[in-house]
């Protein structure tokens, strides 16, 4: 009777975990499940038939609606076809200025494509004002009394102007009454734009200006903000940077200022972000709703009084493009607070980033980020083999006081107290820790989180093929048994879909269990043979690079305890349940 109840009462446990474990990841996820959506205006549209405005995140980012989709394409033909354009190409950014009110709201990303189909054209950032992508920043000035240039303002540009990395380009326009405007753009190799605003005042009276700079956004694009990966407004103030506040927050105070000195603050997704940097002169920094799901990042630095003859300058950097580390962490050496933590590695950043720059190294050597992934698990391995050596050791002691234990918990059935505190004076006495061969599993738990968390943040993991059908390693295992691979029509709910990964983990952790010592307890057994399947199911949805790790981890464990069981017999043999 005792059997069957444990036996139920695993099994009870089982299914809560796995329809709980879905539960909590809608919960916490509410895009968890979704088709990744096609990013690009590039991209050829969906079906109109097909077209439905969801208005659900997902993880990567970017339109979720199939005619939203078509209709930016369609949009951006039109837009970026019209006169009244300065290119810009330089090797991180291309794309082009708005003349009317002297926007940058045209970016994409040539390092890195749309989509997981490499002929799906950049990735882009920055679309104009009314396109339902639309992302994009504005210098400008604001006053009273005075005529300023607005968003309907046509900038004059020199003949032939193109922005690139060599050469920068200067906008001009006036008031007519006295006021001159200028706005040099430059830009880096990579995503760093530089804007210098002066105004010359060549009248005969003072007057007094605010400069100004912004990020406009709709939230068509963002990617899921999730309780451990925050997508959404953003910035670093008092050289601490702060992963909030999240769009509904904005949206429900409709404005909110950012406390403490502005060190940048924009808009983030997981892959990508804008954000505006001031210059040496101080800025204040707010977030605003605009409504319709638009969102914007304002700078503004205090009113400047220009005295006839003089002008002021200000200037702002502006980055807008991949979150990539090793960028990120050379604009921070040098001088931008804390531009390495804009990706949000979280809590274990210490851990994280030497697992990230480890795998990185190891893709760069062998060229493929799978076998970077088998590789990285083999060095772990590796490093943690004598700790297993004492994990064995310690084993071989439980194993020899196995007899003693079972006279005690015979002895002392009726009076559990006691038991407990017999068999702890028998630990002590023969000098066995019987946590010690938990040491390897908790040794892993910090890489495994921090190489989940790699994962998930950085763009260079982002589309990274391993062999045959795993086309991206940060993303689910596409293939799914249940529907034979895709050749039956439907798609089996994410808790059970199940793929070769999936199946290959709960495998090689059946065989990893079965050559350890089976438990003396019946229930512990039970447990122990549910155990791999029960995992099988719940790590199905995670990205396949983890699921990679694991089994790597678990075939050289296999690998491993076949070698020390080699030298410690002993182990495998089983103490008789009859001994007192």
């Amino acid at each position: 009777m005792t059997k069957q109840r444990n036996l139920i009462l695993a099994v009870l446990f089982t299914a809560l975990m796995l329809f709980g474990y879905e539960a909590a990841l809608r919960y916490f996820y509410p895009g968890y499940g979704k088709q990744a959506p096609v990013a690009a205006a590039s991209q050829a549209p969906a079906s109109p038939a097909a077209a439905q405005a969801t208005g659900t995140p997902t993880r990567e980012g970017g339109l979720t609606s199939a005619a939203d989709i078509a209709l930016e394409a369609q949009d951006l033909q039109s837009a970026l076809a019209a006169p009244g354009r300065v290119p810009i190409a330089a090797p991180g950014l291309t794309g082009s200025i708005n003349l009317a009110g002297a926007v940058i709201d045209d970016l994409v990303a040539p390092r890195h494509t749309a989509s997981i189909d490499k002929n799906s054209g950049p990735a882009r950032i920055f679309s104009p004002a009314g396109t339902p992508a639309q992302q994009f920043a504005q210098m400008g000035w604001i006053g009273q009394n005075v005529a300023l240039p607005n968003a309907q303002t046509v900038w004059t540009a020199p003949a032939g102007a193109k922005l690139t990395s060599a050469t920068p380009v200067t906008l001009t326009a006036t008031n007519g009454v006295g006021l001159n405007f200028q706005i040099t753009y430059a830009i880096d190799q990579d995503y760093m734009i530089t804007a210098t605003q002066t105004v010359a005042n060549t009248g005969s009276a003072p007057v007094t200006v605010q400069p100004f700079a912004l990020i406009n956004r709709t939230d068509k694009t963002v990617s899921l903000d999730s309780w451990n990966i925050h997508s959404g407004p953003f910035g670093a103030f008092d050289q601490a940077v702060k992963f909030d506040p999240n769009y509904d927050d904005v949206q429900e105070a409709g404005e909110l200022k950012a406390e403490g000195k502005t060190d940048w603050l924009g808009f983030t997704d997981i892959y990508w972000m804008s954000v505006l940097i001031p210059g040496e002169v101080p800025a204040a920094a707010s977030y605003r709703a605009l409504g319709n799901g638009i969102f914007r990042a304002d700078l503004m630095y205090k009113p400047a009084e220009v005295f006839p003859g003089q002008q002021v300058s200000r200037s702002t950097r502006l980055f807008a493009g991949a979150k990539e580390s090793e960028v990120l962490d050379r604009y921070e050496a040098s001088g931008v607070v804390h531009f390495g933590k804009s990706i949000d590695w979280g809590w274990f950043f210490w851990f994280e980033k030497p697992i990230f720059w480890l795998l990185n190294a190891l893709f760069r050597t062998v060229g493929n980020f799978g076998v970077a992934i088998i590789l990285l698990t083999v060095i772990v391995r590796g490093v943690m083999f004598p700790v297993a050596q004492r994990q064995f050791a310690s084993m071989a002691a439980m194993k020899a006081i196995q007899p003693k234990m079972k006279a005690l918990q015979d002895r002392y059935k009726d009076d559990k107290q006691k038991q407990q505190q017999e068999i702890m004076a028998l630990y002590k006495q023969e000098g066995v820790n019987p946590l010690a061969g938990c040491l390897p599993i908790f040794l892993q738990i910090p890489v495994f989180f921090a190489l989940y968390k790699v994962l998930m943040v950085s763009i260079e993991m982002r589309h990274q093929p391993f062999i045959l059908w795993i086309k991206d390693l940060s993303s689910p295992d596409p293939l799914h048994i249940l529907n034979l691979f895709g050749l039956l029509p439907f798609t089996p709910p994410s808790f059970l879909g199940l793929g070769l990964l999936a199946l290959l983990l709960g495998v090689t952790m059946y065989y990893q269990f079965k050559l350890n010592p089976a438990p003396m307890d019946p229930a512990q057994q039970q447990v122990f043979a549910i155990m791999p399947w029960m995992m099988m199911f719940v790590m199905a949805p995670f990205a396949s690079g983890l699921l990679l790790y694991w089994i790597t981890s678990n075939i050289l464990t296999i690998a491993q305890q076949q070698f020390l069981y080699s030298r410690h017999p002993q182990l495998k043999v089983q103490p008789d349940a009859k001994t007192k």
